[in-house]
């Protein structure tokens, strides 16, 4: 029998400092039945990115600009889907977030319990996240509780999991980011959410997209994903 395909999608603009360690901890997870193929997305890098991605083995696809992180998830699900995958694992190339939790991310959706999985920094208590992060996620998450009518405990997650159908008909219709646009376009389609408890720890290297600017960019595109049909 052979062997189901998991892919691992990961955006990445100038991370040059984390994505070798990044692919390296990929590269050693292991689940049974499954190949691992990490797809690395290249945002408009100006730095050694794609190249420490591509010595690592990872597939490559690059933005020759930067469009920004939902723009870049768009791409790496719709890769994923076109080379076969099963299912699908996202994660952010800032080590955030810890690879080796792929396993239990997945496993509501290789199980067939759910169809999309949010992974949770709240549910292990996300220990030192800054206090303005922590508030500006409860904010959303809050928010996105309300419109999904559905119990989130973290909204704006960077690490996910897709059934290979979730991943197929996911429409993310801004290109600057995903997190509530894609959840509410999944759950109104009919797609089942679950949560699990992941790792979290505190970027070492490089800033965060997410700053003042951010509500006034997500909130338009929030009232945007409610009124398409």
């Amino acid at each position: 029998m052979s062997a189901g395909l998991l892919a691992v999608v990961v955006p990445a603009k100038d991370e040059e400092a984390t994505i070798g360690e990044l692919l390296e901890r990929i590269s050693r997870v292991q689940i049974p039945g499954y190949m691992l193929r990490t797809f690395v997305v290249d945002d408009g890098s100006a730095d050694r990115t794609a190249e420490i991605a591509r010595t690592r083995g990872a597939t490559v696809i690059p933005h020759p600009a930067n469009q920004g992180l939902g723009a870049a998830l768009r791409t790496g699900l719709r890769a994923a889907v076109e080379a076969g995958a099963d299912a699908v694992a996202y994660l952010d190339a800032d080590l955030e977030y810890h690879p080796e939790d792929i396993p239990r991310l997945v496993e509501p959706v290789l199980a067939g319990r759910a169809d999309y999985v949010l992974g949770s920094r709240f549910l292990n208590g996300a220990r030192g996240m800054k206090l303005h992060r922590r508030l500006g996620n409860h904010a959303f998450t809050t928010l996105l509780r309300a419109l999904a009518r559905c119990p989130i405990s973290d909204g704006q997650t960077g690490m996910r999991a897709f059934s290979k159908e979730a991943a197929s008909r996911a429409e993310i219709i801004h290109d600057y980011n995903y997190a509530q646009i894609l959840t509410l376009d999944l759950l109104r389609k009919g797609f089942r959410l679950e949560e699990v408890p992941v790792q979290y720890s505190t970027r070492r290297y490089g800033l965060s997209f997410v700053n003042w600017c951010y509500p006034l960019k997500v909130l338009p595109a929030i009232w945007r994903e409610l009124r398409t049909p």
